[in-house]
C-alpha cells in the first residue's frame, strides 16, 4: 500500500491507496466535475504534493511541489498509465522518480513574508498546538484554524490565519519528525485496529467523535451504516484526558434502546479492545463506561 491520501475534484477522499487503486483513479479522471487529484503522503508535510489536471481529449498536466514556490514545477504527460507510474514512484520516494520528464517552473510567487507573533502570545499559542498535536487528529489547515481561533477576545484575533499556519506547520513538521522514531505499535495504533473490527461487525467505532458526550449520543447514528447494531466513540475532550494521562473514556450502546443490547454491545467492545492489547476496566453494566486504562498516548499525525 502506499502511504498516500487523495482528494479528488468531486470530494471524495482516499487513503493507503495500492497502485492499482491509484492508477484507476488517474484513468477516471477527466469529465466535468471530477477532472483532478491532489495526492499527500502521510503523514502530510507542508507544501508537498503531487498533482494532476486532467479533461477529455487532452493531456495531463502533472505539478508537484516539496517546499517553497520555487518547488512547484509542472509538466504535460501524454498518458493516465504514465501519470499513475510516476505517482507511484513519487510516494514510494524512490530515488530519480520524476527523471526523464520535462519539468518547467510552474511561475508562482513566494508568498509575502509572515510578521512575527509577539512572544507572549505565541507561547500560548505553542502550548496549545503542541495539545493537539499529541492528541492526533486534524489536519494542518485545522490546526491552523484552531489557532487563529484560540486568543480571540470580544471577536479581536490577536493573530492572522497566516500567522497561525506558519505555526502550526513549525510544530506539525518537529512532531512528525518525533513519530518517526516510533517503531514498535502505539496503544492509538492499537485503538484505531479495534475500532475497525468493531465497525466491521456492525458496531459503528468512531474516535475523537463531537465534543461531548451528549453532542455524541446525538449523532451517532446518523454516522455509521444503517443495519449497525450498536455504537462505541469517544469524544474530543477523552481524547485530551488521554493525552493528559488520565485514560479514555468510551460511550457505547445498542440502536435499539434496550439494556440487554447495551450490554451484549459493551462486551464485544471490551473483547476486542483487551485482544488488541489494550487494559480495559468495565464492571459489565450497560450503565457505565469502558475505560481504557495505562494509555501511552502517541497518535499518529495523517493530517
Amino acid at each position: 500500500m502506499l502511504d498516500i491520501k487523495v482528494a479528488t475534484e468531486n470530494q471524495q477522499h482516499h487513503t493507503r491507496l495500492s497502485d492499482q487503486e491509484l492508477g484507476d483513479l488517474v484513468h477516471r479522471i477527466g469529465m466535468t466535475g471530477d477532472r483532478f487529484l491532489v495526492v499527500q503522503r502521510i503523514p502530510d508535510i507542508p507544501g508537498t504534493f503531487i498533482q494532476v489536471w486532467h479533461e477529455a481529449g487532452g493531456a495531463y498536466d502533472v505539478e508537484h511541489r516539496a517546499g517553497g514556490a520555487a518547488t512547484h514545477v509542472r509538466a504535460l504527460v501524454e498518458t493516465p498509465g504514465e501519470v499513475a507510474a510516476l505517482m507511484a514512484r513519487w510516494a514510494r520516494r524512490e530515488p530519480g522518480w520524476d527523471a526523464g520528464i520535462g519539468w518547467e517552473s510552474a511561475g508562482l510567487p513566494e508568498p509575502e513574508p509572515v510578521p512575527e507573533i509577539a512572544a507572549g502570545i505565541r507561547e500560548q499559542l505553542e502550548a496549545r498546538v503542541r495539545e493537539l498535536l499529541r492528541c492526533g487528529y486534524g489536519t494542518v489547515a485545522d490546526l491552523a484554524e484552531s489557532a487563529e481561533d484560540y486568543l480571540v477576545k470580544d471577536g479581536v484575533h490577536p493573530v492572522s490565519l497566516a500567522q497561525a499556519r506558519q505555526l502550526v506547520e513549525r510544530l506539525w513538521l518537529e512532531r512528525v519528525e518525533e513519530q518517526q522514531r516510533w517503531t514498535d505499535v502505539t496503544d492509538p495504533d492499537r485503538l484505531e485496529r479495534a475500532f475497525a473490527v468493531l465497525d466491521g461487525r456492525g458496531i459503528t467505532a468512531r474516535e475523537h467523535f463531537t465534543c461531548c458526550r451528549s453532542c455524541g449520543l446525538g449523532e451517532i447514528h446518523a454516522e455509521g451504516r444503517g443495519d449497525a447494531r450498536g455504537f462505541v466513540f469517544f469524544h474530543l475532550q477523552g481524547t485530551e484526558s488521554a493525552t493528559a494521562g488520565h485514560g479514555l473514556t468510551l460511550y457505547y450502546g445498542g440502536f435499539d434502546g434496550s439494556a440487554e443490547t447495551s450490554a451484549a454491545v459493551g462486551r464485544e467492545v471490551a473483547a476486542v479492545l483487551g485482544e488488541a492489547g489494550l487494559t480495559v476496566e468495565w464492571d459489565g453494566s450497560p450503565d457505565r463506561a469502558i475505560e481504557l486504562t495505562g494509555l501511552d498516548w502517541r497518535k499518529r499525525l495523517v493530517g
